[in-house]
């Protein structure tokens, strides 16, 4: 491994570490919806921005030329003795729209950071970590009725939350007879998250009440894959991919607060603290996806996959903390997702013409969220745009996606979410072990 390369992931790395610690600590949005004050936030689709790019797609992507941390077993797609590594940095732009009002945020953030090598012949390993979910909301409400501002003057209502839960993980795989690879992955889960509201009256006589939900959570589980591949004639060849990923028991801990003050004075309302041992009701859900791709050799590939997870009766509807709104009925339902993704290169090999050696890629997605509000389902939909521009040699890039969706809906006083979203992926590939030839 060369040393300039090994001097670049160690910088990557600290990066990475340092900005997931100041990201919890100083208050930054590792992402911002209104719907994040439900459950555990808003949950990532996973994947590099290779898989974002293509809509979301990788369950039966087998690409040598990336890390394809969606399934395991599609680490063995690769060159013997390459050393390959993904980072990635992912922005949002949307806008709110509810009951005719809008607003508008921007959030810029670090997304994933990733590692695969081989270990033996037909063998390999990867090691990473990405955000898993996202909690990012601030409302404001000024209350309008007369009688009321007339009894305790204005009145003002705020809602704020904020924090993330992310995944580190580890993984290998193994691929048999040429065409069948197994691959298991370990995965960690841990994070903090912290909703408040704050109920503040214009009358000095009047107490002002805060009350709120920390959330300090962590679990672990494991997701399992494979993929097949079938030869069609010629260059072209079938995949078809499968991966299932356990339920896993929270632990930590939720504290439910709540305190009124008046001038200096604080008066403690409720603090109740409750351990969780894994034992519990409350899950994180397992996950069941199946893919299947065509790829004509190194010049295209398309593939479609779908993704569903059940958080029905894992513990959310009924704990303080994940349902905390009365606005709305809060019910765990079936998440399920549905993603379509090609990409075409003119010609990998060309070294007359630059944009002929230029990867592009498209896709859509589908998304039906993992909880309703007031029976109503909460969709996203949308399309994705990319490419990965080759640097140097080997398979260095940079890969850069686009993404137009929608979410929510504006019936029945809900929010409408339009957004437009970006990501760049810098692929880092090297050789390790290569023995140098003297004349």
């Amino acid at each position: 491994m060369s040393g300039r390369l090994r001097n670049s992931l160690t910088a990557i790395v600290a990066g990475f570490i340092a900005a997931v610690c100041v990201n919890a600590q100083d208050g930054t949005y590792g992402g911002y919806t209104p719907y994040s004050v439900y459950g555990i936030g808003e949950i990532h689709n996973y994947g590099s921005a290779f898989n974002k790019s293509m809509g979301g797609v990788g369950i039966a992507t087998r690409n040598r030329r990336f890390v394809n941390y969606m399934n395991p077993a599609s680490l063995t797609a690769r060159d013997s003795l390459s050393f390959m590594a993904d980072f990635g940095l992912y922005g949002k732009t949307a806008i709110f729209n509810q009951n005719g009002e809008r607003s508008i945020n921007n959030i810029m953030n670090l997304e994933d950071f990733v590692i695969s090598f081989p270990l033996f012949r037909h063998t390999a390993m990867m090691v990473g970590i990405a955000p898993y979910s996202d909690t990012g909301y601030n409302f404001t409400y000024i209350e309008q009725d007369p009688d009321l501002i007339g009894r305790t003057g204005t009145q003002g209502y705020s809602a704020t939350g904020n924090g993330s839960i992310y995944q580190a993980f580890a993984g290998g795989a193994i691929t048999l007879w040429d065409r069948l690879s197994l691959g298991a992955q370990y995965i960690l889960y841990f994070g903090k998250i912290e909703k408040n509201v704050n109920l503040a009256f214009g009358k000095d006589s009047y107490r002002n009440i805060v009350s709120g939900h920390k959330l300090q959570l962590n679990a672990s589980t494991a997701k399992f894959g494979l993929q097949y591949d079938q030869p069609l004639g010629g260059m072209t060849k079938m995949t078809i991919g499968g991966t299932y990923k356990l339920k896993a028991g929270m632990h930590g801990y939720t504290n439910d607060y709540s305190y009124a003050t008046i001038s200096s004075l604080t008066d403690t309302l409720k603090n109740n603290t409750v351990h969780l041992t894994g034992k519990e009701k409350l899950k994180f859900s397992d996950e069941l996806g199946v893919g299947i791709s065509l790829k004509g050799g190194e010049r295209w590939s398309a593939e479609v996959d779908y993704i569903r997870s059940d958080w029905r009766n894992l513990g959310y509807d009924e704990t303080s903390g994940f349902s905390n709104s009365s606005a709305y009925v809060f019910s765990s339902s079936i998440a399920q997702s549905f993603r379509a993704g090609f990409e075409f290169t003119p010609n990998r090999s060309d070294i007359r013409y630059f944009y002929k050696r230029i990867t592009y890629r498209g896709g859509l997605y589908y998304d039906q969220s993992y909880y309703r509000l007031d029976g109503n389902p909460i969709d996203s939909y949308g399309i994705t745009l990319g490419a990965t521009i080759p640097v140097n040699a080997g398979y260095n890039g940079i890969t850069v996606g686009l993404e137009f969706g929608k979410k929510g809906t504006i019936k029945n006083g809900l929010v409408r979410e339009n957004y437009f979203g970006f990501n760049i992926g810098f692929n880092i590939f090297d050789i390790w072990f290569q023995k140098s030839m003297y004349d």
